[in-house]
């Protein structure tokens, strides 16, 4: 297949896992012998090959393209309304379909290349596969949260500033998810209601751990976090219980990430200095190696959680909050634990328990390694390509738009 993937963002802008997501997707798809074009909007306008992925990047679509920069309200506010639909996306994103001439278009997330890209695909006659990182096409700020609390459905403001994309995602012929929780609450929102649903998860690259990790012994128990240091990721509720453990716990905290604002100092203090360790941004590769056991204590419905399966090929056994896609990727009790989100004196407890367990903690182990081969990049690679190739095999089929069909 010639596919065309429009993507939110790509390396080397990594704003989160989002693009390093898009890379891994475009190069399992390389390998699964298609031919592949990224297109993502930057502050350039140029062709190349990135890390073997041949790209476009194009300078921005919408009134600026660096959204983390500070702006004022009302550019704030045109930002997302041009995001329900923007006539200079549309043409764009023409153009970009008429010189390769895919046969589907895979958008991974939305923003900056826009909805209007469905439009372009459907214009042109060719099938439209999507892949949600977040609640972006549902929620003005991509998480579903209000003053902290994580949101039933959407609200008002919400459902005002969507309209458009709402109304867009009836073009979209195949919807994936790295999980069935961001699937499910957009189906349930009223998106994609032509769509076939399917998950996919996120890949690794590869195991890193050749055997089961053995407790340790003559130091102790590493409890590690990482990831940027808010209240969305839970930070504060690990924060809390790390300052409740009894003071006889053989435990210390490995802290990786930043945050640099005053919930973020807050909640630092609150760790026991002789105890913890603040490593600040680091690696994978470096950080995992360091660890027991790795804490995603998150309070908002994350789609997926990837730092979640990256413990998982070290061996590192996950303690999760037990909603959204980061409760599905841990099996309790098979190679990690749920908590309920926000609930510190619970996390508190679970990371007292792992620690005084060394049977349970070895044999979550080999459960984390166990698990980390079905995310193996060849494997997710096939699920990929299946579905694409599906939505196309039945669009053939059919002689008709998908979205038509599944009307029907």
């Amino acid at each position: 297949m010639r596919i065309l993937m429009p993507c939110a963002a790509f390396p080397p802008v990594i704003d989160g896992g989002g693009p390093v997501s898009s890379l891994m997707l475009a190069k399992m798809l390389l390998a699964e012998g298609h031919d592949l074009r990224v297109v993502h909007v930057s502050d350039e306008d140029r062709h190349e090959v990135f890390d073997g992925v041949p790209v476009h990047r194009l300078r921005s679509l919408n009134l600026y393209w660096n959204y983390y920069t500070p702006r004022p309200a009302w550019q704030k506010m045109a930002w997302h309304l041009l995001e329900n639909g923007n006539p200079r996306a549309f043409l764009a994103m023409r153009r970009e379909i008429a010189d390769f001439s895919p046969d589907i278009v895979l958008t991974v997330s939305i923003e900056n290349v826009n909805v209007a890209t469905w439009a372009a695909a459907r214009a042109a006659g060719i099938p439209v596969a999507h892949t949600v990182f977040s609640a972006f096409m549902m929620c003005w700020n991509g998480v579903m949260q209000k003053r902290g609390e994580n949101c039933a459905g959407q609200c008002t403001s919400c459902k005002v500033t969507s309209f458009g994309r709402r109304q867009f995602s009836r073009l979209v012929d195949t919807v994936i998810g790295e999980s069935h929780d961001i699937l499910r609450r957009h189906v349930d929102e009223g998106y994609f209601p032509n769509a076939v649903a399917r998950r996919v998860p996120a890949a690794i690259d590869a195991i890193h751990a050749t055997t089961p990790r053995a407790f340790p012994r003559g130091r102790p128990f590493r409890v590690g976090f990482l990831g940027v240091h808010t209240r969305f990721k839970g930070f504060g509720t690990l924060a809390r219980a790390a300052g409740m453990l009894s003071p006889d716990a053989d435990v210390e905290f490995l802290v990786g990430g930043t945050g640099r604002d005053a919930f973020a100092e807050e909640a630092r203090a609150l760790f026991p200095p002789e105890r913890t360790t603040f490593l600040g941004w680091t690696t994978p590769e470096s950080f995992f190696p360091q660890v027991d056991v790795l804490v995603y204590p998150t309070i908002g419905r994350e789609a997926f959680g990837r730092a979640t399966i990256e413990a998982f090929s070290y061996g590192v056994p996950v303690i999760a909050s037990s909603i959204g896609g980061v409760a599905e990727n841990v099996e309790a009790g098979v190679n990690g634990y749920h908590v309920a989100p926000d609930d510190a004196e619970a996390l508190r407890a679970r990371i007292e328990a792992m620690a005084g367990d060394p049977q349970d903690y070895e044999r979550l182990s080999r459960g984390a390694l166990d698990a980390a081969r079905g995310y193996l990049r060849p494997h997710v690679g096939r699920l990929l390509s299946g579905v694409l190739e599906e939505t196309l095999a039945r669009r053939n089929a059919a002689g008709t738009p998908l979205a038509a069909e599944a009307a029907q």
